[in-house]
């Protein structure tokens, strides 16, 4: 490997610009895991729908193309990472992994629901962001090995959009015929994709989790500078994932859950941050829009296809079994 700036003069202004190209790959990388996620739920959903002769309209909806969302995603994507900064990446990813705990361990709250995974996009592409910067702090290769990552990242990207569409294009044609080998794996396990990227989602968390609070506890001087900031911000989330876990009984739309993380984070920040942080706060809303609004189709189908869980395991509980006996012997 090699620095791209170790053989050039040590001007101030080079040392921006490198940088500014390092912020600029570690959200590229972060962009790239969000569109390999989105492509895979795609394909997931996808193979559902055409599995289930009730859910046309979903699948006809999923093959839509939108050419425009779908080419400015990556890069617009990457300009936002590279604008948040580590500070705000490392929050936002701390603030997804604890919903994402307290959506887990509460029975009966969604713990299982398919739409989580395409409401940690922008999340995850904020702990990739964090997790790279920790990783190559003080490296003498950054520069070269985010080149390599952001390289490799491109290419996974394309390989899942390149399924994506060969799946929606193909999928119910090579399904019945047997004849492609992709279709045929995916027939028989793609049932299995939620599962894999659950495990992929969790390491990654684990990563950015440590290495956003290693970030954050970079910038104080000693144990009372950290407990001004860590005290405020553990009750700031504390308050935010009980509002998430009444709220989602009544199924509050998805943006307004945003406006209220961000608001909270916003109000957080302006007491014990930086103005800096205030403008990545920003630039976290409009990302966090940003992608909602990409997979808008499929969080509707996320949303039908939850319900229809939850009312499947409604109508096999004991108590709705018992109900039923009930009025089959009265009747």
């Amino acid at each position: 490997m090699f620095s791209l700036g170790s053989w050039l003069p040590a001007w101030p202004g080079l040392a921006w610009g490198w940088a500014l190209l390092d912020g600029l790959l570690q959200g590229l990388v972060g962009a790239c895991a969000v569109s390999v996620l989105c492509s895979l739920m795609k394909v997931y959903l996808y193979v559902q729908c055409c599995n289930d002769p009730e859910r046309q309209a979903e699948k006809e909806a999923l093959r839509a193309r939108r050419w425009l969302l779908d080419a400015l995603h990556v890069p617009l994507l990457t300009a936002m990472l590279a604008a948040v900064g580590s500070r705000v990446a490392a929050l936002v990813a701390l603030e997804f992994s604890l919903r994402a705990a307290s959506a887990l361990l509460s029975p009966g709250k969604g713990g299982l629901s398919s739409q989580l995974y395409l409401l940690c996009q922008y999340s995850l592409g904020c702990g990739v962001y964090c997790g790279l910067g920790f990783l190559l702090d003080g490296a003498p290769h950054a520069t070269g090995n985010l080149l390599l990552a952001a390289g490799l990242a491109g290419l996974l990207a394309a390989a899942a959009r390149r399924l994506a569409r060969h799946v929606c294009a193909l999928y119910e044609l090579h399904s019945r015929a047997r004849y492609c080998g992709v279709c045929i794996a995916l027939l028989a396990a793609g049932h299995g994709l939620p599962g894999l990227l659950r495990r992929a989602l969790a390491v990654a968390f684990a990563v950015a989790d440590l290495a956003a609070v290693a970030l954050l506890n970079r910038d104080f001087l000693g144990p009372a500078e950290a407990a001004r900031f860590w005290t405020p911000l553990t009750i700031c989330y504390a308050l935010l994932v009980v509002y998430m876990q009444e709220e989602q009984k009544q199924g509050p739309p998805v943006y307004q859950t945003v406006f209220v993380r961000m608001g909270g984070l916003l109000i957080l920040l302006l007491t014990v941050g930086r103005w800096t942080d205030i403008l990545g706060v920003l630039v976290s809303l409009v990302g966090e829009i940003w992608c909602l609004l990409r997979v808008g189709v499929m969080l509707d189908v996320c949303r039908r296809q939850d319900l229809a869980q939850q009312w499947g395991d409604l109508s096999a509980s004991p108590e709705a079994s018992s109900r039923r006996s009930g009025s089959e012997m009265e009747s």
